[in-house]
C-alpha cells in the first residue's frame, strides 16, 4: 500500500480548502478508506472537473485501499476536464469485458484479465488478474497486475497483488508511442 502522502494530497488539493483538509485529516489518522469516499463525494458535489490521469490515480488509490469496487461507479461520474490525457480509466466502458488468459505467464494460468487503465499514447493496458470463484464471479481482489501491449496478449510486466501503485507508475514511466520512441509521462 502506498504511504506516499503526496499521492494522496494531489487529488485532495482539487477540493475547496475545507474539503481538502477533511480528506487530508483522514490520511493523518489512518482512515484512508473514509478519506477516499470523502474525496470522491467532494469531487462530485463540487462538480470539480478532473483529468483522465487524476481519475486513474484515484482508482489506483481506491484499489490499494480496498475501495475500488465501491467507488468506481462514482469515480466514473466525476466531471471530465475535457482535455485528453496520457492515461484513461477504461473500467466500465465496452473494453472491460473480462478476457481469458492463456498460460502466457505460468503465474497467470487460469486467471482472468480485466482491462483497467489504458495508456492513450502507446496503447499499453494495465489489467487486473482475477481468479474465477466457484460460483462464477471474479475474485474481489486481484492476484496480479499485468501490463500488456495493445494486443492485450503480450505481457510487458507482471506485478504482485500488493503493487497496484507500482504497476501504474510503471505504465506511465515506460510509455512509448507508436514509433517505439519513449514518451515522458
Amino acid at each position: 500500500m502506498t504511504d506516499d502522502a503526496a499521492v494522496w494530497n494531489r487529488p485532495a488539493a482539487l477540493l475547496p480548502e475545507a474539503g481538502a483538509r477533511e480528506v487530508n485529516d483522514c490520511w493523518d489518522i489512518g482512515e484512508q478508506e473514509a478519506g477516499l469516499g470523502l474525496l470522491v463525494s467532494g469531487l462530485l458535489g463540487h462538480q470539480v472537473p478532473i483529468s483522465g490521469t487524476v481519475r486513474a490515480q484515484i482508482s489506483v488509490l481506491a484499489e490499494t485501499w480496498g475501495e475500488r469496487e465501491a467507488l468506481t461507479p462514482r469515480i466514473l461520474q466525476c466531471a471530465d476536464e475535457g482535455i485528453p490525457g496520457p492515461v484513461k480509466l477504461t473500467e466500465g466502458d465496452a473494453s472491460s469485458v473480462p478476457e481469458a488468459v492463456s498460460a502466457v505467464e505460468p503465474d497467470m494460468a487460469g486467471l482472468v484479465l480485466v482491462p483497467w487503465i489504458t495508456c492513450t499514447r502507446c496503447g499499453r493496458v494495465l489489467m487486473r488478474a482475477h481468479a474465477r470463484e466457484s460460483w462464477g464471479d471474479l475474485s474481489c481482489l486481484a492476484r496480479h497486475y499485468v501490463i500488456t501491449m495493445p494486443n492485450r496478449i503480450t505481457v510487458v510486466r507482471l506485478c504482485p497483488a500488493d503493487a497496484a501503485d507500482v504497476a501504474f507508475a510503471f505504465l506511465r514511466r515506460t510509455c512509448s508511442d507508436a514509433s517505439g520512441e519513449p514518451v515522458a509521462p
